[in-house]
């Protein structure tokens, strides 16, 4: 995730949703005092090899510290974040107080679920043998993809950011982000996380009626907010 002081943006990553590639491409345009959250390894060579500031601002205060994280530093040299990589809007909030949350530009990205969820099976399950999507949807996997989703960007099931990016027009979305915020040259997204998937089919050639009906249950707030369709 990022906090942009320099630009008055707090941009909130949600999973499967090309964050990564809009992270790294708004690196090139932060300052000194912006918060930058690490990303992964391979990620971070991306962003270097680019010539973008990497993570920087993202660790806690030493009042911050409670038992825990002093015998994590201590024992592990594990310095204890206070922001990360996917954090909730709640928790940046908390962090940032009232008026930086209010007065900031807060956005994220959104993608269709039943698409999101054929991306994230696999990038689970990048080679054969794989379980069927039936199986990944009977697991706990789409779950733990829900809380990297709405469950970041809303507050007491309601929406807390100023606006919900569609990954499905990433370019034309991040064009008038940048605009918006003054930034003063277009962002070049890399290809981030490139993925492992041959089978290129679209969802709606892989999801069974059954498949699809989970999905709509389960990513019901994400599709109403939205305004998905299979």
């Amino acid at each position: 995730m990022i906090i942009s002081h320099k630009y008055k943006f707090i941009f909130i990553k949600t999973n499967k949703t090309a964050g990564t590639s809009v992270e790294i491409a708004l690196s090139r345009f932060l300052g000194e005092d912006d918060v930058i959250t690490p990303i992964a390894p391979e990620d971070e060579i991306t962003r270097s090899e680019l010539g973008y500031p990497g993570p920087q601002n993202y660790l806690a205060p030493w009042q911050e510290y409670d038992l825990r994280g002093i015998a994590g530093l201590v024992f592990k040299r594990k310095k204890k974040p206070r922001f990360f990589n996917h954090i909730s809007a709640r928790l940046v909030k908390s962090h940032v107080g009232e008026q930086v949350w209010n007065d900031y530009f807060v956005f994220c990205f959104e993608r269709n679920p039943w698409d999101r969820v054929i991306s994230h099976y696999y990038w689970l399950y990048k080679t054969e043998p794989r379980p069927s999507v039936s199986d990944y949807l009977n697991s706990k996997a789409p779950l733990a993809l829900k809380r990297r989703g709405s469950q970041l960007y809303m507050i007491d099931g309601k929406i807390a950011v100023d606006k919900i990016a569609l990954f499905e027009n990433l370019a034309e979305e991040m064009e008038a982000i940048r605009i918006q915020l003054g930034i003063p040259e277009p962002l070049q997204l890399p290809h981030a996380k490139s993925s492992h998937r041959k089978d290129k089919r679209s969802y709606r050639d892989v999801l069974t009626p059954d498949d699809r009906a989970k999905v709509a249950e389960l990513f019901s707030e994400e599709i109403r907010a939205c305004g998905y369709e299979f």
